[in-house]
């Protein structure tokens, strides 16, 4: 699978919190499943809730929500343009956690695509890349949060 570990570089990337403690954050897949056809190709689509777990943040909620929205849009649109995906595709929650700051869970609902071809009598499975958007969008470099800047980046 792709997106786990791209959501996991992202944020580490974008959130200097996280890049000074990476093992505050964990991402677990849980209940995903498979969805294939009797098409002519064994190709098929995993649909998989990602639980992102950051212990203990301290930072504003904003700060890591901005750069989980930022990363759908390019990574799972469908959860940006769709009435179902927008009320469901992200969900969170919080709670005080022990020594400080919070214990947020994000839970994002992730589809991928798995391309299998057959060739000379062997299969091959490779996982397919969120097609990119058609127009160029101007990427930001820099995160504000309740006018302080709290993180910068470079692609």
């Amino acid at each position: 699978m792709l997106k786990p570990n791209s959501l996991r570089e992202t944020l580490l990337k974008m959130l200097p919190e996280l890049a000074a403690g990476p093992d505050k954050l964990t991402l677990t897949v849980s209940r995903g499943v498979a969805i294939a056809t009797l098409a002519a190709s064994l190709s098929y689509e995993k649909q998989y809730p990602l639980v992102v777990r950051v212990l203990g943040f301290t930072g504003d909620i904003n700060s890591l929500l901005v750069p989980v929205i930022a990363w759908l849009r390019d990574n799972q649109p469908d959860i940006m343009t769709g009435a179902e995906g927008q009320k469901s595709g992200l969900s969170w929650e919080a709670e005080s956690a022990d020594g400080g700051g919070q214990n947020i869970t994000l839970t994002l609902l992730l589809t991928e695509r798995t391309q299998v071809t057959e060739s000379n009598g062997a299969l091959r499975a490779d996982d397919l890349p969120e097609p990119q958007p058609a127009v160029p969008v101007t990427r930001p470099k820099e995160l504000y949060v309740h006018g302080e800047l709290v993180s910068s980046w470079n692609e």
